[in-house]
């Protein structure tokens, strides 16, 4: 492979003379630029702007454009995040005139296609949660946990125990964002060790709940991969205690048509819309976390939610509702886009989804296992964990695994999570790829294990063809370079 050639700055292509764009001659009277903006404004010496053509910043921009590496470019088995390929057409529909071009301000009657857009969304994340009533509010996953715990605190506190019900429970495996959502309502946050199988020790589940307990945060398969085979069991524990249970979304991928959180017995459930239901993200956004309550939290939900009367669509605000959490209703464009991926699927396709999104996960994990430490051996959902411990008997940790993967074109996994897991290699390859990327990878993978076992030094000194070598990962953290700034003569 051949190294990528790296990118000039477009001020150190500059030349003196060249025009990119010429704007055609005045013909209105000009105006003093004094006249038009007050003197502190004005500039004491003239913009240096970068002087060149036409092609070089095109050329420019397109060549910094393919240094980054996203789902379009090639494989991002990003676990937990399902970074998975977004149909096209979706990004068309959420481009229509009659989405983009309307206001919030505007009256109901005038936006009736999208409150019943709204309406219907809210209706096929009820039936795929198996819940009674959704909000589209929240614009992240953790937005939406934020919001589900504030109305598990409103729902204890009009039973006249919120002074009592103060802890709320997470697994020792769960996403970073569950104890930093709990915490941020006021609830003092307990960890659920885990069993030898990855899911929630029981019995320790059983010592731990009591009047105290606000509730239990899980995600089911939970961040190992694993699905819970005592979810029945926990649901009862949590709620013979009075407690309720928190659903976290983040791995819907895996169970889309097979099988329902209200059905497990959750009360409230996100999903992440840009995660399961084709939104591209990262880098903060966009995003869209919609939570879904069982029939006796609905009435907290945050206002206004759309109903419906006589082919008429409305807003209404719930008896009880905890306010809002965004202004107006959510992220719209990302509802839309979600709501096109649900029609263009239907209830069949979205399980072949999961069904596919599991298979592949399985394949993988069947490849890889004899290569990279499994540690917990059973049949997997989405996604799975390997351990980079066997590697590190040689010196090369899981960083230097994934900074080489750079160097065959492949964006690392998630690594160093779930915490649980000494050197953590979190794998979800999505429904969206095919074998043939598949076996790519599981050939790149073993020969990254062979070259740690053979020829650490390759591993530990990568990457070794990207435009940047490896960086210091800290400094680049806090102390980020973020523009461009002139050299000193």
């Amino acid at each position: 492979m051949t190294k990528k050639k790296i990118v000039p700055l477009i001020f150190e292509i500059s030349s003196p003379g060249r025009r990119g764009y010429q704007f055609p001659e005045l013909d209105v009277e000009e105006t003093p630029i004094n006249e038009l903006l007050p003197e502190n404004y004005l500039r004491e010496k003239e913009a240096e702007l970068p002087e060149v053509s036409e092609v070089e910043v095109v050329r420019h921009f397109t060549q910094l454009s393919r240094l980054n590496h996203g789902v379009d470019v090639d494989f991002y088995p990003l676990g937990s995040c399902t970074m998975k390929y977004n149909p096209r057409i979706n990004e068309d529909v959420a481009a229509l005139p009659g989405f983009t071009n309307i206001h919030p301000y505007q009256p109901e009657n005038t936006v009736q296609g999208a409150l019943r857009l709204m309406y219907e969304l809210d209706r096929f994340l009820a039936e795929i949660s198996g819940l009674s009533k959704a909000t589209l509010q929240p614009a992240a996953g953790a937005h939406g946990e934020l919001t589900g715990l504030m109305i598990m605190r409103a729902y204890h506190r009009d039973n006249g125990e919120d002074d009592i019900r103060k802890e709320i429970l997470i697994p020792d495996s769960a996403h970073g964002t569950n104890p930093a959502s709990a915490m941020m309502v006021g609830y003092e946050v307990k960890e659920v060790p885990s069993d030898d199988r990855g899911g929630v020790d029981v019995e320790a589940l059983r010592k731990m709940v009591g009047p105290q307990t606000a509730g239990l945060m899980l995600t089911n398969p939970n961040t190992l991969g694993v699905f819970d085979e005592n979810i029945c069991e926990i649901q009862e524990i949590v709620h013979d205690a009075g407690g309720l249970l928190y659903y976290d979304g983040a791995n819907a991928n895996a169970i889309l048509g097979i099988v329902r959180p209200g059905d497990m017995g959750f009360d409230i459930v996100h999903f992440n819309l840009h995660k399961t239901f084709s939104t591209p993200h990262g880098g903060g956004g966009p995003g869209a976390g919609p939570i879904v309550v069982s029939e006796q939290l609905k009435q907290y939900l945050p206002w206004p939610v759309v109903e419906e009367s006589d082919g008429r669509y409305f807003f209404h605000k719930p008896e009880r509702s905890i306010g809002r959490v965004k202004s107006f209703y959510g992220n719209f464009t990302v509802l839309v886009r979600a709501y096109a991926y649900i029609l263009s699927h239907g209830s069949e396709g979205l399980r072949r989804v999961s069904e596919i999104a599991v298979l592949h996960a399985n394949y993988l994990m069947e490849n890889l296992k004899k290569d990279y430490f499994l540690p917990f051996d059973r049949k997997c959902m989405h996604e799975f964990v390997l351990s980079g411990k066997w590697q590190k008997e040689n010196g090369v940790r899981t960083l230097d695994i994934a900074k080489r993967l750079l160097d065959h074109g492949v964006h690392a996994p998630t690594v160093y999570f779930p915490l649980i897991v000494d050197e953590a290699i979190m794998i979800e390859p999505t429904e969206t790829e095919t074998k043939e990327t598949l076996d790519q990878f599981i050939e790149v993978m073993k020969e990254i294990a062979l070259e740690a076992k053979e020829n650490p030094d390759k591993v530990t000194s990568a990457p070794l063809t990207t435009p940047v070598r490896r960086l210091d990962e800290t400094k680049a953290a806090r102390q980020p370079i973020i523009r461009w700034t002139k050299p000193t003569e």
